[in-house]
């Protein structure tokens, strides 16, 4: 989209499976944006998705920039580590001059996380990832209870991610795939982070570092927590969120549920609740969240630095992951950011 342009932003998914088909149904009801085309290596796949909204497949990147007008592309591939299939449409996009935003983790190769964000800033391209679990109303009033001074100098921050995940394919696959989203929300409350010791441990059966226990050191001052897991139930809460301060605390249930401030010296609480009437039904209902905020700030032209949930965003979660992973293979040193 050129800057003054008020029309629907157009976009074409790429990679079209289970994630990949949500991102699909996301933008076809979107106000700010319309699907214009799909594609997958899978033709058949890139076919039926494509019957089904309407739009023209295809199983070739290339082709498909040549031949549609495309503002944005929504890569949701996968691969090795649920990252290793992002790197090359992600760059093609942006070599194309396209907006591009990326399911998490913008790779499971930090050095090409790295190469995607400076190509990004080279093309002056918008490059986003889909961290969706801190686009919720429920992160947003906790955070502007931080702005607003509520929680005071903040202390500390506790934060749990945990599903069931049986994948034994890689030994860093629960680091990788899942702590994109903890440690994005981890910053997005307490700033960067200036020091991470990890610990991790494999449950019965396992053969890869299935659990896992990280104690954080954040540039401000703060300290923080995260419990991580592949080895629960996915019929209980999966995330769970507590930052404390010089002046009171706040709470957030199972990512977008409820919210609690619990302010210092008092019994009165503020809570926030999400119903149906804020989007917030079912979890999948984050995505289409984090998708429309990307699309809204492409629509009003934000310039690429300001993205929210960027890839640089990105890129600084997984230096983390990265951090983590080589304190745990040395023995549970600290490792300095």
């Amino acid at each position: 989209m050129k800057a003054g342009d008020l029309d629907l932003v157009r976009v074409a998914v790429v990679g079209v499976n289970h994630i990949g088909s949500i991102h699909c149904q996301a933008y076809n009801h979107m106000t700010e944006a319309t699907l214009v085309a799909v594609c997958d290596l899978d033709q058949s796949l890139a076919e039926a998705v494509g019957a089904q909204f309407g739009v023209p497949a295809y199983s070739q990147l290339e082709v498909m920039l040549a031949c549609e007008e495309i503002d944005v592309v929504s890569i949701a591939t996968a691969g090795f580590e649920n990252g290793s299939q992002h790197f090359e449409p992600a760059m093609l996009a942006m070599e194309a001059g396209k907006d591009v935003l990326v399911e998490k983790p913008l790779s499971n190769n930090i050095e090409e996380a790295r190469q995607l964000v400076a190509y990004a800033d080279q093309q002056q391209v918008r490059l986003a990832c889909d961290l969706n679990h801190r686009f919720v109303p429920s992160a947003y009033q906790a955070k502007e209870w931080i702005q607003k001074g509520d929680l005071g100098q903040l202390l500390f921050m506790n934060m749990k991610l945990t599903i069931g995940n049986p994948n034994e394919s890689s030994p860093w696959l629960h680091m990788r795939a899942l702590h994109p989203h903890s440690i994005d929300v981890m910053r997005y409350f307490c700033g960067e982070v200036k020091r991470v010791q990890a610990f991790m441990t494999k449950a019965p059966g396992r053969s890869i570092w299935s659990t896992a226990s990280l104690n954080f050191e954040f540039v401000s001052g703060a300290v923080g927590h995260l419990m991580g897991s592949y080895d629960m139930d996915n019929r209980h809460p999966i995330e769970y969120c507590e930052v404390a301060g010089s002046k009171g605390r706040f709470i957030i249930d199972n990512v977008y549920e409820r919210t609690v401030l619990y302010p210092h010296g008092s019994s009165e609480l503020k809570m926030f609740q999400n119903a149906l009437l804020t989007g917030m039904g079912h979890f999948n209902d984050t995505i289409k969240h984090r998708l429309a905020h990307f699309i809204h700030q492409v629509h009003e032209q934000v310039e690429p630095q300001d993205i929210e949930g960027s890839g640089r965003d990105a890129l600084a979660a997984q230096e983390v992951i990265e951090a983590a992973i080589r304190s745990h293979t040395e023995n549970g040193a600290v490792i300095a950011l």
